[in-house]
């Protein structure tokens, strides 16, 4: 055998629901599913590699219908580069095909230990109730430490949650609980932000006292990573479409990942660009630079 190759499996292994990844994938069921080894057409191996491969394969546990999971085999470094090596399982009746796909690499404490965002479409076509070995290579800049453990890390897809709603602690100790109820129930039914998108969305417009503008958005963060705003250009229209206020905020605040923050702006009078607004339809959005 060669030496890239060693005869005990040293990562575990993860495992999902279908249709935790694939929309409109069948329900998991109890039913065992033997995955058979499959090769891509475009992997060049060894007949020592393809032995050790089916070899592997053949000691894994059997999946329960309609799952997806990832089972690690090996890692090794080479220079700046860490290869796992790890089978892609596929339960399903039906082929599977990934698009880019975010994984992360887990030590056996359940600490997640590197990310990278692979372009999984290579692996092509994942045939029905197969096994298809693949190499994941993460670089250091991916990795949240210098020390992989050799046995117990897993590879697993990371399952997007839910876009939800964040409050300031400001507006936790002062928002009536029935407010913060409406505003998590807005944000559920709202079609979260494309992965990776930034935007606002207006939820009350209203002239104070002093005929300043005082508007409440939500700040939405469609990406997997919080986000510090230090400022904030906002641009303002009324029902006709004209631009009401125009301005730039300095502020400190954070947005997390994957959720919507609520949060108040005043625009000065000496801002305002009309004198007569109609607020019946309105809209603000961050303008681009």
């Amino acid at each position: 055998m060669i030496p890239f190759f060693k005869k005990k499996k040293q990562g575990e292994d993860s495992t999902v629901q279908a249709g935790q990844l694939f929309d409109g994938a069948a329900e998991q069921q109890d039913e065992d599913v033997h995955t058979t080894l499959s090769i891509h057409p475009l992997m060049s191996l060894t007949a020592e590699q393809k032995y050790y491969f089916q070899y592997v394969n053949n000691e894994l546990p059997p999946l329960k219908k309609n799952q997806v999971s990832l089972s690690g085999i090996e890692w090794k470094k080479e220079d700046d580069r860490y290869i796992v090596t790890a089978f892609v399982r596929n339960s399903l009746d039906q082929s599977i095909r990934f698009e880019h796909t975010p994984l992360l690499l887990i030590g056996p404490d359940g600490k997640v230990i590197g990310r990278k965002v692979f372009p999984m479409h290579e692996l092509g076509d994942i045939p029905p109730k197969s096994s298809r070995p693949w190499r994941f290579v993460f670089t250091t800049s991916d990795l949240y430490t210098e020390h992989i453990p050799e046995t117990g890390w897993k590879l697993a897809f990371e399952l997007k949650k839910p876009h939800r709603l964040d409050l300031e602690e400001s507006w936790e100790q002062h928002l009536k609980e029935e407010d913060k109820q409406k505003l998590e129930q807005l944000v559920r039914s709202l079609t979260p932000p494309k992965q990776g998108e930034v935007n606002v969305m207006g939820l009350q417009a209203r002239i104070n006292e002093e005929g300043s503008l005082v508007i409440t958005l939500l700040i939405r963060n469609g990406s997997d990573k919080n986000i510090t705003f230090e400022q904030l250009p906002l641009v303002v229209e009324d029902a006709s479409g004209d631009v009401v206020a125009r301005g730039a905020f300095t502020l400190q605040l954070e947005v997390k990942a994957n959720t919507s923050k609520p949060w108040t702006f005043i625009f000065p009078k000496s801002l305002l660009q009309k004198e007569q607004f109609d607020f019946s339809t309105w809209r603000a959005y961050i303008p681009q630079s």
